[in-house]
């Protein structure tokens, strides 16, 4: 026969265990975040850097296999020929890149045999406010570039850029005409933003305000001065989760659900150390983005003002691969596609991976859903 008082005190055990483990993971995750993120973990070094801006090299690995979402990825001995160089947009932090032990892209890379490199544009302060367009494609990436290629002995180059990390490097390849970048890889980058669903809408009504009040009055942004566009790292932190605010609301709830899950909280702390570490935006970017790329839509024409010049998409031919996100409200798929329409590339293919605007780099399902592909076509074009 069943004891009640001894079945009382096991549940009552079992219930000071639970409520120890939920108190505990509540506690880390609030007061010792830093202890649980999984991130940055992939060894590199600093070749250069000009007190804002860093070029990274990760080094061969020394383990031999690697895991990747489920999957053991045998470390390839024999590099390829030509290097890849990681462009990432500004306002982010470079952990999006080394973001998991398990789901990390340039631990990934490494592993296929491709000589990484990695340009981190720092934190720019108010003293950078001034920086635009112009500063980054046509002053810092030519720089930074060559350095990459005194470093590998190799003139070809593999680019990889998302969201504005692709524009840097398609307007470079643009306006450059640098006939060295052997491929270039996109994701999330909208060519023709105006068609960005709900938010090409909205840019589209900001236009007709934007040409009826340069008709009347002959104002235009460009006229104000670049500090008052900059946008400090948590106001882009805020803007990047209102873009799925019913996601970063339920993120949340499914945190205090699942805190008796240690693995969950620890993977909830490394990717809120990303989405709440942005770093800010210097205001002649701003002003250029907003002007060129949202309000006169100029990348859908196929060219863009970088300055005093004009970044032509007729001029880029190297081998090119775009992703588009399925579910990705800053660069559609229909936006990201135009881009196929302007390049005068040979070699150029198209895709549409699952998840949102981040999820298509590092989300739980990019491993699979485009690294794999993105590996694979890269290698055939990098010997």
């Amino acid at each position: 026969m069943r004891n009640p008082l001894k079945s009382a005190i096991k549940t009552s055990s079992g219930l000071a265990r639970q409520s120890a483990l939920y108190a505990g993971n509540a506690f880390d995750r609030i007061f010792r975040a830093a202890s649980l993120v999984q991130a940055g973990q992939t060894p590199f070094e600093t070749l250069h850097s000009n007190g804002l801006v860093s070029l990274r090299y990760y080094p061969p690995l020394e383990e031999d296999f690697i895991e990747l979402d489920g999957m053991v990825i045998p470390v390839e001995r024999k590099t390829h020929r030509t290097p890849i160089v990681i462009i990432p947009p500004l306002a982010v932090n470079m952990l999006i890149y080394d973001l998991f032990p398990q789901r990390s892209l340039v631990r990934f890379l490494r592993a296929r045999g491709f000589e990484v490199y990695l340009i981190d544009w720092g934190m720019p302060g108010r003293e950078h406010t001034h920086y635009n367009m112009h500063t980054y494609v046509a002053e810092f990436l030519p720089e930074y570039l060559n350095r990459v290629r005194e470093h590998s002995g190799e003139q070809e180059l593999s680019l990889h850029g998302w969201s504005m990390g692709g524009m840097f490097t398609l307007f470079y390849s643009a306006l450059s005409k640098d006939q060295h970048i052997r491929n270039a890889i996109v994701l999330g980058l909208p060519i023709d933003s105006h068609a960005s669903g709900l938010i090409g809408w909205m840019y589209q009504r900001i236009a007709d305000v934007a040409e009826l009040v340069r008709k009347r009055t002959g104002f235009r942004l460009h006229d104000m001065k670049p500090h008052w566009f900059h946008t400090p790292g948590w106001a882009n932190t805020i803007g990047f989760k209102l873009t799925n605010p019913v996601g970063s609301v339920m993120g949340y709830w499914e945190l205090i659900v699942r805190l008796g899950d240690r693995e969950f909280v620890t993977n909830h702390a490394t990717t809120s150390a990303f989405l709440d570490r942005m770093v800010a935006y210097p205001g002649g970017v701003i002003q250029d983005t907003v002007v060129r790329v949202w309000i006169d839509n100029q990348l859908a024409k196929g060219q863009i003002r970088i300055g005093d010049d004009f970044a032509r998409l007729e001029n880029v031919n190297a081998n090119l691969l775009a992703i588009a996100g399925q579910e990705d409200t800053l660069a559609t798929p229909g936006a990201a596609k135009r881009v196929m329409d302007h390049v005068s590339s040979t070699d150029k293919t198209f895709r549409v991976a699952p998840g949102g605007h981040m999820g298509i780099l590092a989300g739980s399902k990019a491993p699979r859903a485009s690294w794999l592909e993105l590996a694979d076509w890269l290698a055939a074009r990098s010997d």
